[in-house]
């Protein structure tokens, strides 16, 4: 498994992050720890989570996530064996300390929480999850207007959220600040600020980067070259639907579609779909490792965020760290790309 270290840090991760969101809902607690064993086994070191997980996002099962992998923690001991990236919930979700947005108190409360229920005194990548303000992210693109917003108190705010996370890097309770489901301005703005005011540097974002949808091959990808901003990205198979599995009215047993979590499958999605899943097929690839492969030739990629809920499909996707795309599957890939260049 090759490493890469997070922008700045010094901390060295996977390539391959093994994402924990199905777990408290499409998996059990053995399950996961059985994930996280077979994992490490692999060579994975890194672990992405979240207070908001299991997903879908609900009362009832909120932190669940980060409990499983508390007690795995506890029982194993290997603390000092794996990268822990987790995240504040922004916005929105009432159980969630009453829905509100992120700032300088929030992340403290928050953070005491995750703490508790990881069953660890330190967190190495500390994200907030999606901003306050509006933002393109979760399939807003189409009506994203920044204007519908005041301007007043954004900057304050960000600041302000700044230095309460420096405050918690200085107290030893996070290793590293970063951001997520976050656009350029506000990238920009929170380096521009934390080198201002002399705070803990932004290290990481963590967007949506995949076959369907390449947002971050423009601004975001400038960004990330020039100051050093590592790439985790999520839903590398677009929620599954990359794999193929859901073409043809398709619903696997178990799988996100059976819960209805699938919006990335559309009439406008499904004709790239099938022609990347024929790409794979004629070089005689797996779909699902072929679009993983293709997330990792980025050269903005640090580590991308796999999310399994069988075995088999864990195995898959972390073997998709030794393909090597030829360059005719690179070719063809790109010629579907402009085909569809906005399915999502």
């Amino acid at each position: 498994m090759e490493f890469r270290e997070l922008g700045r840090t010094g901390i060295s991760v996977s390539r391959i992050c093994l994402g924990t969101m199905t777990w408290g809902e499409q998996n059990t607690e053995a399950e996961a720890h059985a994930q996280i064993d077979y994992a490490l086994e692999r060579g994975v070191n890194f672990l992405d989570t979240a207070e908001l997980y299991s997903t879908p996002p609900r009362a009832e099962t909120q932190g669940r996530t980060e409990e499983f992998i508390g007690n795995w923690l506890q029982k194993s001991g290997r603390r000092a064996d794996v990268v822990i990236a987790s995240k504040i919930t922004g916005p929105g979700n009432q159980w969630i300390r009453g829905g509100r947005p992120i700032d300088g108190k929030e992340v403290v409360a928050a953070l005491e929480a995750n703490l508790k229920r990881l069953k660890t005194d330190y967190i190495d990548v500390y994200q907030l999850h999606w901003p306050n303000r509006r933002h393109y992210n979760f399939n807003r693109s189409w009506g994203f207007d920044p204007f519908c917003q005041g301007r007043e108190g954004v900057r304050e705010n960000m600041l302000e959220t700044l230095e309460a996370l420096d405050a918690q890097v200085k107290a030893g309770k996070i290793r590293a600040v970063g951001v997520s489901n976050e656009t350029s301005w506000g990238l920009m703005e929170f380096l521009r600020l934390a080198e201002a005011n002399g705070l803990s540097r932004i290290a990481s974002i963590q967007n949506e980067y995949n076959l369907l949808r390449r947002h971050f091959d423009l601004d975001l990808a400038e960004i990330a070259y020039f100051e050093e901003i590592a790439l985790l990205a999520y839903s590398p198979l677009g929620g599954g639907v990359l794999s193929g599995k859901y073409l043809d009215g398709q619903v696997p047993k178990g799988s996100r579609g059976d819960i209805g979590d699938v919006w990335r499958y559309s009439a406008y999605s499904e004709p790239a779909i099938r022609a990347y899943v024929e790409l794979a097929r004629e070089h005689s690839l797996d779909p699902s490792q072929m679009a993983l492969a293709y997330c990792l030739t980025k050269p903005f990629m640090t580590s991308v965020i796999i999310g399994a809920t069988t075995m088999a499909q864990l195995d898959t996707d972390i073997g998709a760290a030794d393909l090597t795309l030829s360059d005719a599957v690179l070719e063809g890939i790109e010629k579907i790309h402009r085909l569809y260049p906005r399915t999502v």
